[in-house]
């Protein structure tokens, strides 16, 4: 059976890239759509950057992929520091295959406004515990807004089409634990809500 497209609707506009304040990062970046709501963070070489997941299930934490992926966490981590995932939910549950959250109008059609791309390695593999962002299937490869997915299956068996966020490093039983919680229709059985994101390097 064929597995249904994570999506998530953003209007993909002309790239490319201004300065400007808090948007150092994205000097190198492809932007689409609503340039002045991108503030993607600096991140800055040779450090590790972690995020902290905390939702109403149990924690977990995701170690970012800032050499695979720059322009993806630059701006995953500028989102977290303005507090955008705060109080939004796992909308999208498939067990076996991923949890998906992150879209501010909870339904899988919404995101930030902007988006980003970052294109995945050709042998991205996308197995257990791997993070990375939700598109439609007519973004290009690696586009990303704000809906990320963690996978929660040995082997999605994804094409490498997603830019890859990063990889669960701590937590990874919560994250199966939310990913039994969906029913035939990919919808949560339970309210899986993102308390609070926290970013922190080493």
């Amino acid at each position: 059976m064929k597995r249904p497209l994570l999506a998530v609707m953003v209007m993909i506009l002309a790239a490319g890239c201004g300065g400007g304040k808090g948007k150092q990062a994205a000097m190198s970046c492809e932007i689409g759509g609503d340039k002045s709501k991108a503030d993607l963070a600096t991140l800055e070489s040779g450090k590790t950057y972690d995020v902290a997941v905390r939702t109403n299930k149990g924690d977990f934490t995701i170690e970012l992929a800032t050499k695979t992926s720059p322009c993806t966490t630059a701006s995953f981590v500028g989102l977290v520091q303005k507090g955008f995932f705060n109080g939004l939910i796992f909308h999208r549950i498939v067990p076996g295959f991923v949890i998906q959250g992150g879209d501010p109008s909870g339904n899988g059609s919404g995101g930030p406004g902007y988006s980003t791309v970052d294109t995945p390695p050709s042998d991205a593999q996308y197995t257990k515990g791997v993070v990375a962002m939700a598109k439609t299937g007519t973004d290009p490869a690696g586009t990303a807004g704000s809906q990320f997915f963690v996978v929660t299956g040995e082997d999605s068996g994804l094409t490498p089409d997603y830019a890859i966020l990063g990889k669960v490093t701590s937590g990874l039983d919560v994250v199966e634990k939310i990913g039994r919680l969906g029913n035939a229709q990919q919808q949560p059985t339970e309210r899986v809500e993102i308390k609070d994101m926290a970013v922190t390097t080493r």
